[in-house]
């Protein structure tokens, strides 16, 4: 499967720490590789269309994504600092898939 990493993102993950990077980068594989068919634990679906791929470790990473023809695309990632995911990094993200 083809996946694209929007420009914001790929700034994102250049800035993380070593470890971080390396396991979000990992995920990007996993999701090349399987597709719609990725789960738990690394993938899971949020609301409209969102999905999340989870980097666990010392920083939580999430990358932010949605399916468009024949591939995903990876519109917005953070360091998640609590139990939910925030309300703004999903409408952002949400906000993204309407304008693809």
């Amino acid at each position: 499967m083809n996946v694209i990493v929007v420009e914001e993102v790929a700034v994102f993950l250049e800035e993380l720490e070593r470890p971080a990077q390396t396991k979000a980068l990992r995920l990007l594989e996993l999701l090349r590789e399987y597709g719609v068919n990725l789960g738990m634990p690394h993938s899971r679906p949020l609301e409209d269309g969102v999905f999340e791929l989870r980097a666990r470790g010392k920083q939580e990473v999430r990358l932010l994504y949605g399916f468009q023809h024949d591939g995903a695309i990876i519109v917005h990632g953070f360091i998640k600092k609590q139990q939910k995911t925030p309300r703004r990094h999903l409408d952002r993200a949400k906000e993204w898939m309407k304008g693809l």
